[in-house]
């Protein structure tokens, strides 16, 4: 941990040093401000760094925080959160004191002041990038007494009431007696010492059990059975003060109270979090926190703004910036593109992928949701279940945005699971391949009540959703995009792949002795098209992900020889059906599947071959058959909307339709309505809802640039009327930087310049 922290310290201050001056100075007119206090929760504003996420506000005169960090599931597979601090000065300039609060997104911290009288204190809330520390720093122009407050509602068990089951992997179902357990809680070394382990039966061994797998049940990759989580709060001058009782919101607390030793005009106090499989091991890793905090001390916030600035440099948009009106819709695209990206810089290293449904960032649900008085640890569709069309568009932006370390939390998560997906496939079928399927658990397996708890004994055992093909895409474009080396993943492409192949030869002949239809392709049935279309029988997205995902395959470089038997993925490419096409009003479309028997959700799989799949688009043949398909279909026309997951605006961006992305895209990123502009939702799912700010960010990119095979597309669908400074990502390792004033591009920088010829001005070339 050392050596790996060492190195990111030496490329960080000379990156810094190089590109001080490149940093984009328009950033600092998106930091949100706020003159006035919070009235709860709800008007928090996102801090963090590294894998820690906090909601930050002040109310009544305190200072608070929820405390969140990626992998703290407990035994029913919610999402727990690491608690609440309150900070209390005495004397208190918050009190009714004049006021400020800011979220400075080039250095990656929030601070707020207040100023009563001649009496003027600042507090300074950051956390490092590096290592799971959060800090909290008090100075003031006269000496005070600072109270930091721990406050735990899991003081206690908890049994979970009807409908709180939304939060973990139960969802629907209320198993009698159900709850969270309490976790220990302690004066400890001067600090305040919280900490949750599992037990070693949790909802693991209930979703073995239901789905068959007892068999094999030692061999499945368990990683909730006693995980250890939680943190230790200290500082330098604070002594432990005894304990309080309070209510919040809905929720009862109790709260350990650390005060500073003798009223001073600084204080000081960390909270080390960390995660682990053992009681043993969880101590000995806060332990060695602490001893890095100290080492590092005058470090480590230099070197936490400085991985915040490269962030920054790194890529950005900017839009309308030079006439900054907060009340200008267009405007807020630009601010809330960059607010939303800074939430997922939070989790750049986490164990866990973002998740789509509040991230890092959930607080009291009644807020969101009036039926749902529940404990902040309450989110809608679960804690450790990552529903696949949803996470994917948390991590496609990051492709553009030049985030691709961010993106290996995602990956990983994947990789990991690769063994029990495909023992699943083994013991069900008894051939091989990865089996993900749409609602998967942190431990591989299909969350119990989308499995079904009630699932008839005859009924198949396994259905797969063509999204894990998504996310071996996106390992595929990290390579085209920046040269990233692929071996490890490898081995999760070829085995999602392979499954395919053999599962539905294996269902062919259960139904009869021949393997392909009569034209030598794969029979893909029953399959679902996104989850829209039911017992579908060759369904558009599951076709065009296959394509897609072997052609890129099949061309990746020579390096790859000795992993990739390139004859063998080009005999399965030729197994793959064709698309269906269908017509409306005269006009071909481009089908949903070949048949199918319902339709279950709002999803339009017809344009996935539009986007992500790159089929039909600007530069592409036959265009006008994918933009009939968003004319005339009338689901497509019907299911169309800014709200959530939905991916109008990218669809749009990717047909060239300009006034229609631009009109979707005001909607889906302008202010969400809630005190911090980025906090949308719940559309179908949470607030903060991620997928939500991830398909509104990726809307933004291809309304900019969009690459197709070795051109790269400037503004195919960005109204001249919109000013714009842009930095983003390309494939082949190139970036693209364009000022666009009045209608006219004033700059343009490609890099390498050697790119120049491949890109092309879509402003000029539709003259």
């Amino acid at each position: 941990m050392k050596t790996h922290y060492s190195f990111l310290i030496i490329v960080s201050c000379v990156f810094l040093i190089q590109n001080l001056k490149a940093q984009p100075t328009q950033l600092d007119q998106y930091n949100v401000v706020w003159n006035t206090s919070s009235e709860n929760s709800s008007e928090s504003m996102p801090c963090g760094g590294g894998d820690i996420g906090l909601n930050v506000w002040s109310e009544d005169g305190d200072v608070l925080f929820y405390l969140s960090k990626s992998g703290t599931f407990d035994e029913n597979n919610s999402f727990l959160k690491l608690g609440r601090v309150r900070l209390k000065l005495n004397p208190n300039p918050f009190d009714r004191g004049v006021f400020k609060q800011e979220l400075h997104l080039k250095d990656g911290y929030v601070s707020l002041s207040a100023k009563k009288g001649d009496l003027a204190a600042d507090v300074k809330i950051w956390v490092d990038v590096f290592r799971p520390v959060v800090h909290v720093e008090v100075n003031a122009s006269q000496r005070v007494n600072a109270q930091a407050h721990y406050e735990s509602w899991r003081y206690q068990n908890r049994f979970l009431r009807k409908l709180e089951n939304f939060q973990n992997s139960y969802k629907w179902v209320n198993p009698e007696g159900l709850k969270t357990y309490a976790d220990q809680i302690l004066f400890s070394d001067g600090g305040v010492q919280f900490m949750h382990q599992n037990n070693s039966e949790t909802v693991f061994d209930v979703t073995v059990k239901q789905q068959g797998m007892e068999a094999v049940k030692d061999s499945l990759y368990n990683p909730i059975a006693g995980l250890t989580f939680g943190g230790f709060m200290t500082g330098e001058n604070m002594i432990a003060a005894g304990n309080e009782n309070g209510r919040y919101q809905n929720t009862n607390f109790k709260s350990w109270v650390l005060e500073s030793k003798r009223p001073s005009k600084s204080h000081e106090f960390e909270i080390f979090l960390t995660t682990a499989d053992s009681r043993s091991e969880w101590r000995s890793k806060i332990d060695q926190l602490q001893k890095e905090a100290r080492d590092n001390r005058k470090t480590a916030f230099e070197n936490t703004t400085v991985w915040w600035q490269q962030l920054w440099e790194r890529s950005f948009v900017f839009i309308n910036s030079d006439d900054a009106a907060e009340a200008d819709t267009v405007w807020q695209v630009g601010r809330n593109y960059q607010l939303f990206r800074y939430m997922l810089g939070c989790n750049a290293y986490g164990n866990y992928p973002t998740k789509f449904n509040g991230g890092l960032f959930t607080v009291d649900p009644v807020f969101t949701d009036s039926t749902r008085a529940f404990t902040p640890d309450f989110r809608n569709w679960g804690g450790g279940t990552f529903t696949a069309q949803n996470q994917r568009l948390v991590y496609f932006p990051m492709l553009k945005s030049g985030d691709s370390e961010l993106m290996k939390p995602q990956f990983n998560f994947y990789k990991r699971l690769l063994h029990n997906a495909t023992l699943r496939s083994q013991f069900y079928w008894g051939h091989d391949g990865a089996c993900f399927t749409e609602q998967i658990e942190n431990f591989g397996l299909p969350n119990g009540s989308e499995y079904n708890w009630d699932r008839p004994d005859d009924y198949p055992k396994g259905r797969q959703y063509d999204t894990s093909l998504e996310f071996c895409f996106m390992i595929l474009e990290t390579a085209r995009y920046n040269g990233n080396d692929l071996s490890d993943y490898l081995p999760l492409i070829k085995s999602c792949l392979t499954f395919f192949d053999e599962h539905y030869q294996y269902l062919a002949t259960q139904r009869g002795r021949q393997t392909l239809d009569g034209n030598g392709h794969l029979v893909l049935y029953p399959g679902s098209a996104c989850e829209t279309y039911k017992m579908a029988y060759n369904s558009t997205t599951t076709i065009a992900a296959l394509k897609i995902v072997l052609e890129r395959l099949i061309a990746l470089p020579n390096k790859y020889d000795d992993q990739i038997d390139r004859e063998k993925w080009k005999a399965m490419l030729n197994r793959i059906p064709p698309i269906s096409f269908t017509e409306h009003d005269g006009h071909q479309t481009i089908a949903p599947a070949k048949l199918w028997e319902r339709v279950n959700n709002t999803e339009v799989p017809q344009l996935y071959p539009v986007y992500p799949w790159g089929i039909y688009g600007v530069g592409k043949p036959d265009l006008n058959i994918a933009i009939n398909t968003w004319k005339y279909d009338p689901d497509a026309v019907k299911f169309r909307s800014h709200i959530g997951w939905k991916q109008d605006v990218i669809f749009a961006a990717r047909l060239g339709l300009t006034d229609e992305a631009a009109d979707l895209c005001v909607a889906k990123m302008k202010n969400s309505g809630r005190r911090f502009p980025a906090f949308w939702g719940p559309g179908f799912d949470w607030v903060p809802d991620h997928n939500w700010g991830g398909s509104g960010m990726i809307g933004v990119q291809e309304m900019l640039m969009q690459t197709v095979d070795d051109k790269i597309y400037i503004f195919p669908a960005w109204p001249k009327e919109w000013d714009v400074h842009f930095k983003l990502h390309a494939s082949d390792q190139t970036t693209i930087e364009v000022v666009l004033k009045k209608g006219e591009i004033e700059s343009l920088k490609v890099f390498p310049e050697s790119r120049t010829a491949d890109v092309v001005n879509c402003y000029e070339t539709n003259k």
